[in-house]
């Protein structure tokens, strides 16, 4: 069957999923059906950990730390001054009036209001930010944000899109064919006149010209298949009648060597899968018969999930006010990396490789957490291929070490 695991990961497509393979709580399935057996429930899931953690956190503001500090200065200079003021009255009066009066003097001194004038002073700021179109759920968090030295942020619907958009590059490996005839070879492999059926189906669809199939027929359909891992189409255009198919680049390869021709073109698709992959966009091969009912691999077409139009400018301004940006996400590395040098945010991403995990009995972080991962933590620009419970930990690690840091994204 195939599954989504983007709420997860951050995976924008979905993934084939085979037998005795595990699927988590917080996935959907898009395609198949089958027999399971349910291991784990509640907080024992992996989506069941992550909402545990937030009960965890119940630590005291910056703002709620700064005030009971200068609270606590104020008292103990008033309660030293009330003691001088006390044995001097004495000398003068009897004790009971100096008493009185040093009590008197002692509640005057007392910044007792300093928490409703700052309180009135944080929702003045939060009614202020509200014209920008920041919601302010806790008013301590306005102090806090202004304080923090590190932002954690996942990618995917964050950073980017998490809408997959056909790029404009695309290999040709067929005299005459181009992007527009690709797309049109693609639809015909899947029913252009139904709903998309998959996220490579919608990608395809939602960039081909429609008008131009209007007097195309479809004569059959094989649908995809996790074994296949293609679609195929049997098509009538002009009288003529003729197959397409698209699918992953090996498997159209090897569809193309076993019933076509040219076998010369391999390592050029090898080359260009390559290519791409090091900058994290992802291929789709198009082919479809000739005259003589051999396969010809004609192209390949092109997608990634796109950054966010103003996501660069956040980043950037963010970077003048002296917070740094890092990625944390559960998709491919070379996804990442893309992206991040994309969006300037440097070009070390590791993976979740040697990343701790909590304690499967505790659910604890484990001991010296920053002592061991401190490093590690601090000099990445981001990290990929993580789970949820990674995240918590990499956070954690970071305040660890000192740091005021913030997160953004499913991360939260």
């Amino acid at each position: 069957g195939i599954a989504r695991f983007c709420l997860l990961t951050g995976e924008s497509l979905p993934v084939t999923v085979y037998a005795r393979d595990e699927c988590k709580m917080g996935s959907n399935v898009v395609r198949g059906e089958t027999e399971a057996t349910v291991t784990a429930t509640g907080a024992n899931t992996f989506f069941g950990k992550t909402a545990a953690l937030l009960g965890q956190s119940s630590e005291a503001s910056n703002l709620q730390k700064l005030i009971m500090s200068i609270v606590s200065v104020l008292v103990a200079i008033s309660l030293l001054l009330c003691a001088f003021v006390f044995i001097y009255l004495c000398t003068l009066t009897s004790v009971p009036e100096a008493l009185s009066f040093v009590v008197v003097l002692m509640v005057a001194s007392i910044p007792m209001a300093i928490e409703i004038v700052t309180t009135t002073t944080l929702a003045v700021g939060s009614k202020e930010l509200s014209k920008h179109g920041a919601i302010v759920t806790r008013l301590a968090a306005i102090e806090d944000l202004a304080g923090m030295s590190i932002l954690c942020s996942d990618k995917t619907g964050t950073l980017t899109l998490n809408k997959m958009e056909i790029q404009e590059e695309t290999p040709i490996y067929v005299e005459g064919e181009s992007r527009y005839t690709l797309l049109r070879y693609g639809a015909m492999a899947a029913k252009w006149l139904e709903p998309p059926k998959d996220a490579l189906d919608t990608l395809t669809l939602g960039a081909v010209d429609m008008t131009s199939l209007g007097h195309v027929e479809q004569i059959d359909y094989v649908p995809f298949d996790p074994m296949v891992k293609r679609t195929e189409g049997t098509v009538k255009e002009n009288g003529k009648v003729f197959k397409t198919s698209k699918g992953a680049p090996h498997v159209i390869l090897k569809l193309v060597q076993e019933k076509g021709a040219r076998p010369d073109i391999q390592a050029q698709v090898e080359h260009d899968v390559h290519r791409f992959g090091l900058r994290g966009i992802r291929t789709l091969a198009v082919a479809k018969t000739d005259d003589n009912g051999e396969w010809q691999f004609l192209g390949m077409l092109t997608f990634l999930d796109p950054p966010r139009p103003d996501t660069k400018a956040t980043i950037d301004h963010a970077m003048e006010y002296g917070v740094s940006v890092k990625m944390i996400t559960g998709d491919h590395l070379l996804i990442a990396r893309e992206t991040a040098r994309v969006l300037g945010m440097g070009d070390y991403i590791c993976s979740a490789d040697g990343l701790p995990m909590l304690d499967p009995v505790t659910k604890q972080k484990p001991e010296h957490l920053a002592r061991v991962h401190g490093d590690k933590c601090l000099a990445a620009d981001g990290f990929a291929q993580v789970y949820p419970e990674h995240k918590y930990l990499i956070v954690e690690c970071l305040r660890e070490l000192g740091y005021k840091v913030g997160m953004t994204g499913d991360g939260v």
